[in-house]
């Protein structure tokens, strides 16, 4: 067991690489998208809003420097004391010069207790030149990189406008894990037409990846998105609280002992979120997953097949 967890959480992880708690301060490095300028869509991915899945990050119209600050001070209410990762989470977080990245990825780790940077960008956006950078940094602090996968599934892949085929993640795994940076998985439960078997099909995949960690979503339904659009004119299945808690309690099973889950739920704004109104009570979908593998007697690891 990882403490008072049935599963290997990055809160766990944190703790036990830098000796305290760590917090992560999710910052917008003013970054666009190819799925957005034109190089590969227009609109995004289709449950994408206007702030790029970003809707709890820093402003970008504040330095890197600021927004840290802003979030230190918004944060010290929960947690007075620990250290910091430097998350740029808005858009595409790879996608600029390399001139650029390194200015801001300089600055972030250059601050006060920040002793490490997430970087979330897309699997198609990691030229040699970028990979080189990453490296560079992965050599300086405490290094992932996130990529939003969200399915394995290619007929998912083009209703959701993901813009990449499969080949394409895994080339991109295949050269982060040759220069050692960790890699971070994203996974979306409820996408409209997959069945439980689709999604633990993606799960599997990903177990079998020996990355370093994971992360689960729930699709919600945010107005501003065409999901939402889509939503209205044609009404798909929304997975009900106990039918997400179930699914990613299997999908915890699943998973090697040694990967780290990074989330368990997704983060939907209040005043935006229109499917599902549970998911606003985050504390107890949690608490529903640690009752749902204590009442298994289950942990992560126990279906995992090498």
């Amino acid at each position: 067991m990882w403490k008072d967890k049935r599963y290997h959480s990055l809160d766990y992880e944190l703790k036990n690489l830098f000796g305290t708690k760590t917090i992560k301060l999710s910052l917008d490095g003013g970054f666009t998208c190819p799925n957005r300028d034109g190089t590969v869509g227009n609109r995004g991915c289709i449950f994408c809003g206007e702030e790029g899945s970003g809707e709890f990050a820093g402003k970008r119209c504040l330095s890197i420097s600021e927004q840290i600050g802003n979030q230190k001070e918004f944060l010290s209410k929960k947690w007075p004391e620990g250290k910091y990762i430097a998350y740029f989470q808005n858009f595409t977080n790879t996608y600029s010069t390399c001139e650029d990245l390194r200015q801001k990825y300089e600055e972030a780790i250059s601050l006060d207790d920040v002793s490490g940077l997430s970087i979330a960008t897309r699997p198609d956006c990691l030229s040699l030149d970028i990979l080189d950078l990453l490296e560079e940094f992965n050599r300086k602090t405490f290094l992932w990189v996130e990529l939003g996968l969200q399915t394995i599934h290619e007929d998912t892949a083009k209703f959701i406008r993901r813009g990449y085929d499969l080949s394409v993640y895994e080339n991109a795994v295949r050269e982060l894990k040759k220069r050692n940076i960790r890699v971070v998985t994203h996974l979306i439960f409820g996408l409209p037409k997959e069945s439980t078997k689709d999604i633990l099909d993606s799960v599997r995949y990903v177990a079998k990846t020996n990355t370093w960690g994971v992360k689960f979503h729930l699709l919600y339904v945010q107005k501003g998105t065409d999901l939402y659009e889509y939503y209205k004119k044609n009404p798909f299945h929304i997975l009900s609280k106990d039918e997400y808690i179930n699914l990613v309690c299997d999908a915890i099973e699943l998973l090697p002992e040694n990967m780290v889950i990074h989330r368990l739920t997704g983060d939907g704004k209040k005043e935006l979120l229109v499917e599902p109104r549970w998911s606003l009570d985050k504390l107890r979908v949690l608490s529903g997953i640690d009752m749902e593998l204590k009442r298994r007697d289950s942990f992560q690891g126990k279906n995992y097949n090498i």
